[in-house]
C-alpha cells in the first residue's frame, strides 16, 4: 500500500514535471497526439478519401486504433531512460527502484485517460452512445500497461549501459506503427498471412479497442489470441526481470 501511494505521488510529479519548463506546459501532452489524429484524419479521408469502415466514419475508426497506439509509444519511450532520468534516486540504496517504470508508464496513463475519455465524447457526438461492450475498457488499459511493462524492465536496464538503445526504441516505434494495422484495416492483407499480424501483441490491444467501440465483441470471444497475448507478456516479464536483475546490481557505478 505505501507502494502504491508512492507510485501515484512520483506518477503525478513526473507528469507536471515533464511539461515545467515550457509555457502552455501540459497543454503539449494533450495537443500532439490531437493534431497527428488530424493530420492521419485529413491524408486518409480528405486526402485519399477513404470510405466508412464497418459502417463508421473512417476518423472514428482512425481514433480507436490511434488511441491505445499514442499510450504505448508514449509509455515506452519514456520508461526506457526512467533510471537515467532518476539517476539521484538509483544511487540511494534505500529507494526501490523497481517501482520506476511503473512509475513512468503511471505518468503516461494520465494523457491516454484523456483521450478514451475524449474518444467516448467523440463517438456520442456522431451518434453513437456508450453500451454494455464498453465494460471491456478497463481490460484492453490493463493489456496495454501490461505489454508495456512487460518489455519496460528489459530497455531500461540495457540502455544505461547501451544509451544507444534509446534511439532504437524510437525508430523502431516508427516501423511498429506502419505493421500494426492501425491505420489500415487488417482485412487489406490475404487471409492466409493475417496469422502473422497477430505475431504482434499490439494488434490484440488495437483490434480489441475496435471490438469495443465499433464491432461489438467480447474479448473472450477470441480465446486463441487471448491465451497468446498474455503468453507473450508473461514470457517477456520473466526474461525482461531476468536481464534487468543481473545488470541492476551496476547501475549506480555507470549513472
Amino acid at each position: 500500500m505505501k507502494d502504491l501511494r508512492l507510485v501515484v505521488n512520483l506518477s503525478k510529479n513526473d507528469f507536471k514535471v515533464k511539461y515545467a519548463g515550457s509555457y502552455f506546459g501540459v497543454f503539449w501532452a494533450f495537443f500532439n497526439p490531437i493534431v497527428q489524429i488530424l493530420i492521419f484524419w485529413f491524408v486518409f479521408q480528405v486526402g485519399f478519401q477513404s470510405g466508412p469502415v464497418n459502417g463508421y466514419p473512417f476518423v472514428l475508426w482512425l481514433i480507436a486504433g490511434m488511441t491505445p497506439w499514442f499510450f504505448y509509444s508514449d509509455a515506452l519511450t519514456s520508461v526506457t531512460n526512467c533510471f537515467a532520468e532518476y539517476s539521484f534516486l538509483v544511487k540511494k540504496v534505500v529507494f526501490n527502484i523497481d517501482i520506476l517504470p511503473i512509475v513512468k508508464i503511471t505518468s503516461s496513463s494520465f494523457v491516454h485517460f484523456f483521450f478514451i475519455l475524449l474518444m467516448i465524447i467523440i463517438y456520442v457526438l456522431n451518434g453513437y452512445k456508450p453500451d454494455i461492450y464498453y465494460l471491456q475498457i478497463p481490460y484492453f488499459i490493463l493489456c496495454n500497461f501490461a505489454v508495456v511493462l512487460s518489455i519496460s524492465y528489459l530497455t531500461s536496464a540495457v540502455v544505461v549501459f547501451f544509451k544507444d538503445l534509446s534511439q532504437i526504441v524510437i525508430i523502431s516505434l516508427q516501423l511498429l506503427n506502419w505493421l500494426t494495422p492501425i491505420m489500415w484495416n487488417y482485412t487489406m492483407v490475404s487471409e492466409q498471412y493475417r496469422w502473422l499480424l497477430k505475431l504482434n501483441p499490439l494488434y490484440y490491444i488495437v483490434e480489441g479497442f475496435r471490438d469495443t467501440f465499433i464491432n461489438k465483441v467480447w474479448f473472450f470471444e477470441h480465446p486463441v489470441n487471448t491465451l497468446y497475448f498474455w503468453g507473450i507478456c508473461l514470457v517477456s516479464m520473466l526474461v525482461s526481470k531476468k536481464v534487468y536483475t543481473k545488470l541492476k546490481p551496476h547501475f549506480s557505478d555507470v549513472l
